[in-house]
């Protein structure tokens, strides 16, 4: 079979950051009214037995920020296509491409800067790439979804490298006097999929859908109270029960199979990078899976929730940081509400890195502190 994996890995992200000062200043009264709100009646503690979720969950409980530290957010009148076109020139500069080489451009912009229409079409233009851009969507799982397309484009010889680029726009659908949007951020990763060297790449994946988490959250359209008619995000009040009840089921269902698939175990894994919609995620999957939380990452703390771009950003971190050797086995995992549930093993090649932010270039010493979520290997 074809040797087909990640060529380089590439985050951006909006300048802008949201700490929780920004709501204390603002909206005082909602932070003092925060517990009878919809974040903690989202991620609310939990009678009876509790599970590996709700043990993770106990250090935030009291917290009611529920563990977000910062976020970055889209100023007014910035397009996300501006942070996605630097996710992708830096992608193809860290794998040593022109837009010329390659020829399938796959996007998911959550949500995109138009109604209707994806990016897909314009990052394309922009970048001067003549071959199809093709808009994709499984909600939190459109980063694993666009890299089992493209693998298996290029795989089947219908493409020879593709262009994945996954942002997330929780600003623009976040009510900030709602604290439902306390633990929402935005950002961009974009990835180059191709030939590989034998042995390396992509090894095997397991998908399923979360048809369980129907009606957890939905998107309407805000009409009353507002200057101009907008679209917001919106949770139902089981949501939290769902993404509990589930959280585990679809984490086992996916990471064993996808483990299984590959002929491994999951011992033989080096490096896990879930998406970490929550503060306590990471700690979660390493208990419920009984794998060194030393494995893993979390960049949680210094993004929150960006939904798709969560495992892509946190492997891009914990590869620049030095965490990944070459020929290291890889398993990445993601589980998006009424979408999909899905994990990806890989052996680890030649990636090429686009930078990281700034900020975590000017510390990386205290970065990776905050982003372990254990102790040493």
């Amino acid at each position: 079979m074809k040797a087909v994996g990640l060529q380089s890995l590439a985050v951006a992200f909006p300048r802008s950051i949201r700490t929780n000062d920004y709501y204390r200043e603002r909206f005082p009264g909602v932070v003092a009214e925060a517990e009878h709100k919809t974040l903690a009646r989202l991620w609310a503690a939990h009678d009876g037995e509790l599970s590996d979720f709700d043990l993770a969950f106990q250090p935030f409980a009291s917290d009611p920020f529920r563990g977000t530290v910062e976020r970055r957010a889209l100023e007014a009148g910035e397009p996300m296509l501006s942070v996605e076109l630097r996710a992708a020139r830096d992608a193809l500069d860290a794998a040593g491409l022109t837009p010329a080489d390659v020829d399938l451009v796959l996007a998911s912009s959550f949500l995109p800067d138009q109604i209707g229409i994806g990016n897909a079409v314009f990052i394309a233009r922009e970048l001067g790439i003549a071959g199809p851009g093709w808009n994709i969507e499984s909600a939190c799982s459109s980063a694993t979804a666009g890299l089992q397309l493209a693998t298996s484009m290029v795989r089947a010889g219908q493409a020879s490298r593709a262009l994945v680029v996954i942002s997330c726009g929780y600003s623009r659908v976040a009510d900030p006097q709602d604290t439902f949007g306390w633990f929402l951020g935005d950002g961009c990763a974009a990835f180059v999929v191709g030939p590989c060297e034998a042995g390396e790449g992509h090894v095997a994946a397991k998908t399923i859908n979360t048809a369980q988490t129907c009606g957890a959250f939905w998107y309407d359209i805000a009409v009353d109270g507002v200057e101009e008619p907008r679209i917001r995000i919106q949770a139902s009040e089981s949501a939290g029960a769902a993404l509990r009840d589930t959280a585990a089921p679809y984490l086992r269902e996916c990471v064993e199979g996808a483990a299984q698939a590959a002929g491994v175990a999951l011992g033989d894994i080096d490096f896990f990078a879930f998406n970490t919609p929550t503060a306590w995620y990471g700690e979660f999957c390493a208990r419920a899976l009984g794998i060194p939380a030393a494995r893993t990452i979390s960049t949680y703390p210094l993004y929150a929730n960006m939904g798709p771009v969560l495992w892509p950003v946190n492997l891009h971190h914990a590869a620049s940081l030095g965490w990944l050797e070459r020929g290291d086995l890889v398993l990445v995992y993601s589980v998006g509400s009424v979408s999909s549930a899905g994990a990806v093993v890989m052996r680890w090649g030649e990636v090429g890195l686009g930078p990281l932010p700034r900020r975590v270039q000017e510390d990386r010493d205290a970065v990776e502190r905050i982003v372990r979520v254990g102790g040493d290997a």
